[in-house]
């Protein structure tokens, strides 16, 4: 397949005004696409927008209907949606059993609603038109390893794999031009993973690695892309390790602890407060 040129591309990112989200649009919007960030950020979005020369919304991936409306203002600004990224997500971090549901609901709508949600925004937009889509779901390595004390975010990330996965083969099975792709990317060099160590050999990456990752996999687009490459060959294999095997590995190369430990780093509660979700009256 050839490469797709992003040029006056109409992309939507959500999760944009800081981050994985903005540096991609930095990126797609230096290779002449035209970009549209969207968060839940009202003035952050606006500010990092006028920085980058974009749109700027503001939007609650959890509601629908606001996720709805504001893809629709984007039409309204500039065009069919061509390409939509869904970055926005989450990571509060707990032990298991201290998780309050009102955390539990905010990570789950988050990370895998508002994934599903965008996702099938786009494609009854381009059903309706009968054009071309393409949906880019940023998962995470946790998306294909076990994170002990951030069971609620990697049951999310595993999910959004096996969503976008399935997905990119019901659209083409039903004749629906809507590429759908999911990226995986080691730890990030974000607030989202301030207090965590490296896991083995595996550095984290930096958000403009991600960018590059995500216009990689819209220029060619595939099921799945990792960040760093390398990732990708360490993981596909694990399909096939036996699962004892599997866990030694995760302990050795320090990735059973490396949340549960990063609960007691006075660096990562800045994140924490800025995420927390007030408890329920």
């Amino acid at each position: 397949m050839s490469k797709r040129d992003v040029t006056g591309k109409v992309i939507v990112i959500t999760g944009g005004a800081r981050g994985v989200g903005a540096a991609t649009a930095r990126l797609l919007r230096e290779r002449g696409a035209r970009v549209a960030i969207a968060d839940v950020d009202e003035a952050l979005v606006k500010q990092t927008a006028a920085d980058l020369g974009v749109v700027g919304l503001h939007v609650d991936v959890t509601d629908h209907a606001r996720f709805a409306a504001m893809l629709d203002e984007v039409e309204r600004e500039l065009g069919d949606i061509d390409v939509l990224v869904n970055n926005a997500g989450i990571m509060p971090v707990s032990n298991f059993e201290e998780e309050s549901d009102a955390a539990t609901q905010a990570i789950v709508g988050v990370n895998l609603l508002g994934v599903i949600y965008g996702t099938r925004e786009l494609a009854r937009r381009v059903k309706a038109r009968n054009g071309q889509g393409h949906v880019v779901n940023i998962s995470s390595a946790g998306g294909r390893i076990p994170l002990a004390g951030a069971a609620t975010y990697t049951a999310t990330k595993h999910a959004v794999s096996g969503l976008s996965n399935t997905l990119d083969i019901e659209f083409r099975s039903e004749g629906l031009r809507v590429d759908v792709s999911a990226v995986h990317p080691a730890m990030i060099k974000t607030e989202l993973a301030s207090g965590l160590t490296d896991v083995g050999p595996v550095k984290r990456v930096t958000p403009e690695q991600v960018a590059e990752g995500v216009l990689s996999v819209i220029q060619h687009p595939r099921p799945n892309a990792y960040v760093p490459k390398a990732l990708g060959v360490a993981l596909k294999p694990s399909a096939f390790v036996p699962w004892r095997v599997g866990n030694w590995l995760n302990k050795v190369t320090g990735g059973e602890r490396a949340v549960l430990d990063a609960l007691q780093d006075p660096a990562r509660a800045a994140y924490e407060a800025r995420v927390a979700v007030p408890p329920s009256e």
